[in-house]
């Protein structure tokens, strides 16, 4: 560290400073803080795993990383835009905006088994190394903005955030996502998070069930209808459900039955396509049962479009810690979705996964089991440093911005 400074005084009295000479000790000092905060940062990761939080109730977590981004100089708004949400900015207001984005909400019965607390922790973790460059670059107009974005794994919090304007301000976004693989560039799926519901009549169920209209059949109807379809789709399309309701008694004909489904495509035409497919299998189920059927679209996620130039980077950046990206040939073994999907389109974003130790898939009590494990810290921490590069390659590279826009826009 005493190093750096000397090199950076030197290279200011004799007036040839360079910002782009100074990439390589700048990347330096990124992964030289991040390093000296792990104690914090595994701290941060580890609070969050110990009291998960469901999406729009992560009160501790927000209340966690506020105060945290506070203390570290960042002006902070807090419930902003959402209850649960928040934006920290550090440096100046003008000129490149650079988005970190932290995800901090749990799974119902299972924590954290997607990793969202280490999601938080390799989010602030990057932010830690990209401000400590920002402190030692004089008048450099560069903005580091983190956000909190809760409710990921009700599939709208980032969509709303969007909606609010607040993605509007960064010129790249990234955040990175612990799996059992090394993926930079997975396949996110767009997808719609669907309600049906059956309607039907009540009737006693032993004495009178002719003058009953059974909802329950019809939701057992479609869902067969559904298991059908899974024949002709395509392989990387996904279709999954639960039955929420579906009677009360046993001996009382249903007459409200109501279903929840995830429908998934690779593109957007895939996912609306495939829409179309479960609602006509619903349509006939209550067609054949005498029943109303109704449809709710709780809320809609576009596919991931990661930026073919800044995902390039963050693998350069990774392999120079020593990162292996050998798990391409396991690329179809993730096909979920995020509301990081509608982020990427409207700005140019990357969203990798980084290999953490684990025995289970995500989403499953082994993964929970992971993300709270002290061995998982040092990937976690490798993703804050190439996340932190990444910025900085960009910080001392202008140009690359054009590339980076071009890419988001198809042209290259």
């Amino acid at each position: 560290m005493v190093h750096f400074y000397i090199n950076l005084i030197e290279l200011l009295c004799h007036g040839n400073y360079s910002v782009r000479k100074m990439e390589g000790k700048f990347k330096l000092k990124a992964c030289e803080e991040i390093d000296a905060r792990s104690s914090e940062l595994n701290s941060i990761g580890q609070e969050i795993w110990k009291n998960p939080e469901l999406g729009y109730e992560e009160f501790a977590a927000h209340e966690l990383l506020t105060t945290f981004l506070e203390k570290e100089g960042f002006n902070v708004s807090k419930k902003t835009p959402l209850e649960t949400s928040f934006i920290a900015r550090y440096g100046n207001s003008e000129g490149l905006k650079i988005g970190i984005l932290c995800e901090y909400d749990a799974l119902p019965g299972v924590g954290h088994a997607c990793g969202h607390n280490l999601i938080a922790e390799a989010g602030i973790g990057a932010a830690l190394g990209i401000k400590s460059v920002l402190d030692v670059i004089p008048e450099k107009n560069v903005q580091l903005i983190v956000f909190g974005t809760p409710a990921e794994e009700c599939g709208d919090g980032k969509t709303r955030m969007i909606a609010k304007g607040v993605f509007d301000e960064p010129d790249i976004c990234m955040m990175s996502h612990p799996a059992p693989y090394e993926i930079p560039i997975p396949m996110w799926l767009a997808a719609c998070d669907l309600k049906i519901s059956f309607k039907g009549k009540a009737s006693h169920a032993a004495a009178a069930p002719w003058e009953g209209i059974n909802a329950l059949d019809a939701a057992v109807a479609c869902y067969n209808n559904v298991s059908m379809l899974r024949q002709q789709m395509k392989t990387t399309s996904r279709v999954h459900c639960t039955i929420v309701k579906g009677g009360d008694k046993p001996n009382i004909i249903p007459e409200y039955a109501e279903m929840h489904y995830f429908i998934r495509g690779l593109t957007d035409a895939d996912k609306t396509d495939l829409y179309q497919k479960v609602t006509n299998c619903a349509k006939g189920a209550a067609e054949a049962t005498g029943c109303t059927v109704e449809f709710a679209i709780n809320c809609e996620m576009s596919s991931i479009n990661t930026n073919k130039i800044l995902i390039e980077l963050y693998i350069s950046n990774a392999k120079s810690l020593g990162v292996s990206f050998n798990d391409e040939d396991q690329v179809t073994k993730l096909l979920a979705g995020s509301d990081m999907g509608d982020v990427t389109q409207i700005k140019p974003s990357i969203h990798p996964l980084y290999r953490i130790q684990t025995a289970g898939a995500n989403h499953t009590h082994k993964f929970t089991q992971a993300t709270g494990d002290v061995i998982n810290q040092l990937p976690t921490l490798n993703s804050a440093k190439s996340m932190a590069m990444t910025a900085i390659d960009v910080i001392c590279k202008p140009e690359l911005m054009e590339d980076i826009k071009k890419s988001f826009q198809g042209v290259c």
